[in-house]
């Protein structure tokens, strides 16, 4: 039998014009036999063609729909509107494209990882918009500054860091001057976070992350990237609100990143009810999703069978 040709992502890309900004959005029509919707969004230092896989994969169990946000992917970022970069701004954003694209649909929405903060904030927003979700999903999420499990030094250093080059003049010396593609290559072939983040990969895979990393950081704007980071160390979404809808949470296994005991406390003082899943991966975010195989891992078989049950 002839080989099924590989899915890519440029097939599915369609542009994006959300509230002043130009940008992207992934669109996979539903399969056969259902109408369920699912809306993902993705996490930090993103783009639609890093989680390409977890749309696939989310792809058989219905249509799936991934809106870059504003400042990755290639998207415009608030900036050229005048706007910040802060969560509020991301989940007005948010809502508006949702209530856009879902006007007479229900819809399951999964967040990944800073995807779970928007989606959160958007929620206690606009609580209105509780009644279109059937289901929501966090892969690897967070709503709370004390979820991260780094020790106060390195917690401070990359507040105060991200806090100096969100602003205009530093971001603009970090994006022309440091962020060069040579640059890039060089701290992810021989700094030591760096490598224990592809630590195992062979040298065809290593250089494929590798060139996925120049992308990544080529593509996002670096202002945007530095204020979403001082966003996430300031991040306190309890008791702005409380989501009457549970949450499906799968954290990762000995995540490098959070403390997956804070985070569901955190959780369950926002949504009604908490639920959880694990993922077993040796990082907190491969650098490359490139296929549904790919992605098996990132969405735990028992959020799966929920998830077929609803349409």
């Amino acid at each position: 039998m002839p080989k099924t040709a590989a899915k890519k992502p440029a097939d599915y890309i369609l542009p994006l014009y959300m509230n002043g900004l130009e940008g992207r959005m992934l669109r996979m029509a539903p399969p056969k036999n259902t109408k369920r919707e699912i809306l993902f969004i993705y996490g930090h230092h993103a783009s639609l063609e890093r989680y390409f896989g977890v749309a696939d994969l989310l792809n058989k169990y219905g249509g799936v729909t991934v809106p870059d946000l504003p400042g990755f992917g290639g998207m415009e970022p608030f900036y050229r509107i005048g706007e910040r970069a802060d969560i509020d701004n991301f989940a007005d954003y948010l809502a508006a494209f949702v209530k856009l694209r879902f006007r007479n649909k229900k819809f399951i929405i999964v967040g990944y990882s800073l995807g779970i903060p928007v989606i959160t904030r958007m929620l206690q927003k606009y609580p209105e918009l509780s009644q279109k979700i059937d289901m929501v999903v966090s892969i690897a999420g967070f709503t709370h500054k004390d979820d991260f499990a780094f020790s106060k030094k390195r917690y401070w250093i990359y507040r105060l860091g991200a806090s100096f080059f969100s602003q205009r003049l530093p971001a603009a010396f970090y994006k022309h001057l440091v962020m060069r593609p040579i640059y890039i290559r060089y701290i992810y072939r021989h700094m030591f976070n760096a490598k224990q983040k592809f630590k195992g990969q062979k040298a065809e895979e290593l250089k494929k992350t590798i060139e996925m990393e120049v992308q990544l950081w080529r593509s996002n704007d670096p202002r945007t990237y530095m204020a979403t980071g001082l966003m996430m160390f300031t991040l306190q979404l309890p008791g702005k609100g409380h989501i009457d809808l549970p949450i499906y949470h799968a954290g990762v296994v000995n995540d490098h990143y959070f403390d997956n005991t804070r985070v569901e406390q955190h959780m369950r003082m926002i949504y009604s009810d908490f639920h959880r899943g694990k993922i077993k991966t040796p990082s907190h975010a491969p650098s490359v999703v490139a296929t549904a195989k790919d992605a098996a891992f990132f969405v735990p078989k028992e959020f799966i069978r929920i998830l077929k049950e609803i349409d």
